[in-house]
């Protein structure tokens, strides 16, 4: 964004701080009207035929802008995904204590990435892992849905739940 001198442009558009059309002139007579208010000549759309310039005060320009991206930033929520690794051998406890992890992910707001990996002779059986994922996805049904349902790629079989209201 360029500013007072650093307009070099031949003629612009310009507008008031107030937000009125001040016509079109040319460049330094435009900095010397900015100068008369004792404000600033901001170029705001370089690329229009001509440039459009403002008369604004650059310092709370500037502020106001950090303030509401700050704002925005803020406001911004990051979904993380939360992977919880199953057996296929996996025991009640252990199967309980899983989905306790990922009712308290879901509860935080994350997605879960639920997996299960097979060795040797288990990818002769991948109904197990079927039901395996399916007990799971019916315990954790309260705190999440079912985004993508369980799917075997290769040796490992993928689920993802995501969370039913998000904080």
């Amino acid at each position: 964004m360029q500013i007072n001198g650093e307009i070099r442009d031949r003629e612009v558009r310009v507008i008031s701080d107030s937000g009125e059309q001040l016509g079109i002139m040319s460049a330094p007579q435009a900095l010397k009207l900015a100068e008369s208010m004792n404000l600033d000549l901001v170029k705001f759309a370089p690329q229009a035929k001509p440039p459009v310039c403002k008369i604004v005060d650059y310092g709370k320009y500037r502020f106001e802008q950090n303030k509401r991206e700050k704002e925005a930033k803020k406001n911004q929520r990051i979904i993380e995904i939360k992977e919880i690794r199953l057996s296929l051998k996996i025991d009640k406890h252990d199967f309980e204590t899983k989905v306790g992890h990922a009712k308290r992910f879901l509860g935080d707001g994350h997605k879960v990435k639920v997996s299960i990996r097979f060795r040797g002779r288990e990818m002769a059986h991948p109904e197990i892992g079927t039901r395996t994922m399916e007990r799971f996805a019916l315990a954790c049904d309260e705190a999440g849905a079912v985004e993508k349902p369980a799917k075997l790629e290769g040796r490992q079989m993928l689920m993802f739940i995501a969370p039913k209201s998000p904080k």
